[in-house]
């Protein structure tokens, strides 16, 4: 059950049906409804609900599912493993984008890993190679 502003409880039906009947909808949504005479004399009325004469909420038979990944979004280590996340999906991105390997030209699993090998063969030298000092570099040549 849910609770209004001014402390009314929001039920999905006001009847007791003799045969209990689904509160989900066809459309996946739960309604939860307060009385017109609860909301009427409500000192929160015109900030709760100014267009219609009670208050009613539409809550997905999902929106557990979500409240839970909202809470977990919260935590440090939801960020730190964000963070990681986007480290690998950066390279998987850039392997697309910059090495072109949005389509795999060789067939067959064996094909795709020499390939996917050779591309991130190439990242990590390019990457190895941004690490090394200028002065090195000039020596070399």
């Amino acid at each position: 059950f849910y609770t209004c502003p001014g402390g009314h409880q929001l039920r999905t039906s006001n009847r007791n049906f003799t045969t209990p009947r689904s509160r989900v909808d066809k459309d996946g949504f739960i309604r939860y409804r307060a009385r017109v005479k609860d909301c009427s004399g409500c000192e929160f009325r015109q900030r709760c609900t100014p267009n219609t004469p009670a208050r009613k909420i539409m809550r997905s038979v999902h929106e557990g599912a979500r409240d839970m990944a909202r809470d977990i979004a919260q935590t440090d280590a939801y960020v730190t493993s964000r963070r990681q996340r986007k480290k690998v999906e950066m390279l998987f991105a850039h392997l697309k984008r910059i090495l072109k390997l949005d389509r795999l030209r060789l067939r067959g699993p064996n094909g795709a890993r020499d390939e996917f090998l050779l591309a991130a063969t190439a990242q990590n030298l390019r990457k190895m190679a941004k690490l090394m000092p200028v002065s090195s570099l000039q020596r070399a040549t």
